[in-house]
């Protein structure tokens, strides 16, 4: 079994693109699930599904294995619905990795920052571009995002300031 630990902020400004080691695209949809989300993407040329519990906050049961290239595609196509489109970078901050996600499509204009951790309280460096946390936000997973995309929220334009504030 093992245990997700990360939090979730929105990102301001763009200062941290210099930052960006490396990005990654990703296309991911999910394929249903009243206790748990199962998510099927692929990364690049890898294939992953992963299982975590449907809980918000910054900890929750996850599970991942890798699949074969030509399952993934073939759920993509045939048994998810709405899928989520965006590009990853990667930012390494000290011992501390980021995952920056730069959402396109109906999530387009959405950046958030994931760090994991290996405990709850653990620390984790607090960039400038770092803005105001959303892990206990479920509008923000991406699984919500599927379900309600960013184009469609009312408070959007508010959201895309505060994203460019920095």
């Amino acid at each position: 079994m093992g245990i997700e630990i990360e939090r979730k902020f929105l990102v301001r400004g763009n200062a941290w693109r210099a930052q960006v080691s490396h990005s990654l695209r990703l296309c991911q949809a999910y394929l249903g699930g009243d206790r748990c989300s199962t998510r099927v993407r692929i990364e690049g040329d890898e294939a992953r599904l992963n299982i975590k519990s449907r809980t918000t906050g910054i900890e929750r049961l996850e599970f991942e294995y890798p699949i074969p290239m030509a399952d993934a595609e073939q759920m993509l196509t045939q048994l998810a619905g709405a899928q989520i489109d965006k590009v990853r970078h990667f930012v390494t901050m000290g011992d501390r990795l980021f995952e920056i996600d730069e959402f396109a499509g109906d999530n387009t204009g959405l950046i958030v920052a994931e760090v994991e951790l290996p405990s709850i309280d653990a620390d984790y460096p607090r960039p400038e571009w770092l803005g105001r946390e959303v892990s206990d936000e479920r509008r923000f997973l991406n699984l919500a995002l599927v379900e309600a995309p960013f184009s469609t929220w009312p408070d959007r334009a508010a959201i895309v300031l505060e994203l460019q504030s920095c």
